[in-house]
């Protein structure tokens, strides 16, 4: 029996790589988007969602379970990127980007959890960033939303053992995405002190994405992770250098740590 694959954000990026990959390998996939009926060309069905809003998670939850008979597998892949200096970020876009990044991928979860449970199993996995493992210059609201769903993974997964219900998070570096046109970016100001630094940090963040990986790595991590039967709490998935860099937090002293940051960021 093939496998049932829900995707939250699968209309494009990361998720639209990953869905048409499973899809290619016999997978029933079901994608999500907020705007649906701009993707009907899509090679797996897109479904109406906004992970801020829990009426449209259950409905096309329930949408799923009705045609396919059962979930086995969620890919928490909706997010959203944001940018600023946090001094100057606004309040009501801090929230926003946690609602988006944070409370909506448990919101899914909570949604699926009870079929999963009565199916006695299931694979939710979270798609995370290498920068959640990080404070970032100018990302530090995207670094912490990130890095928050990393934690409530750990604990999530123990408590979810005993209904034979795996949970796991895949943290993706810098691919080739639209990722940074959809970002929120803090305003320029003229008369900010963060003028010229945020400014060159954004110019070289943008650029990193525009040169990053083939968003097909991420579909085939994410397959391999399906296919292995007990899964880890984390993968990191991206260049060398990027994934190294969570090596280098963990060994080196705090101080040498940031002094890299900024030397990579010319601060």
């Amino acid at each position: 029996m093939s496998k049932v694959v829900l995707i939250t954000g699968g209309s494009s990026g990361i998720g639209k790589s990953i869905g048409e990959f499973l899809t290619e390998k016999g997978f029933r996939v079901y994608g999500t988007s907020r705007n649906p009926e701009r993707y009907k060309n899509s090679t797996f069905p897109i479904l109406a969602l906004d992970v801020k809003d829990v009426s449209t998670i259950n409905a096309t939850v329930k949408t799923i379970i009705e045609k396919a008979g059962r979930l086995d597998v969620l890919i928490n892949n909706a997010g959203a990127g944001i940018t600023g200096p946090i001094e100057e970020t606004p309040d009501s876009e801090i929230k926003n980007n946690f609602e988006t990044n944070f409370f909506g991928p448990i919101n899914v979860i909570k949604a699926v959890l009870p079929q999963m449970r009565e199916q006695q199993s299931g694979l939710i996995i979270n798609v995370t960033s290498i920068a959640g493992y990080m404070g970032l210059p100018y990302r530090g609201v995207y670094s912490a939303s990130k890095g928050a769903l990393e934690l409530i993974t750990e604990a999530f997964r123990m408590e979810l053992k005993g209904f034979n219900i795996q949970m796991t998070n895949v943290a993706p570096g810098d691919f080739a995405t639209n990722i940074a046109s959809g970002r929120y970016h803090a305003p320029l100001l003229d008369d900010s002190p963060y003028k010229k630094p945020y400014g060159d940090t954004l110019r070289l963040m943008n650029d990193h994405v525009d040169a990053g990986s083939n968003p097909n790595m991420m579909a085939e991590a994410v397959y391999n992770i399906i296919n292995t039967k007990n899964p880890k709490g984390h993968y990191k998935v991206g260049a060398l250098m990027q994934k190294f860099s969570i090596v280098l937090k963990r060994v080196l002293p705090d101080k040498v740590y940031e002094k890299l940051l900024m030397k990579h960021y010319k601060l």
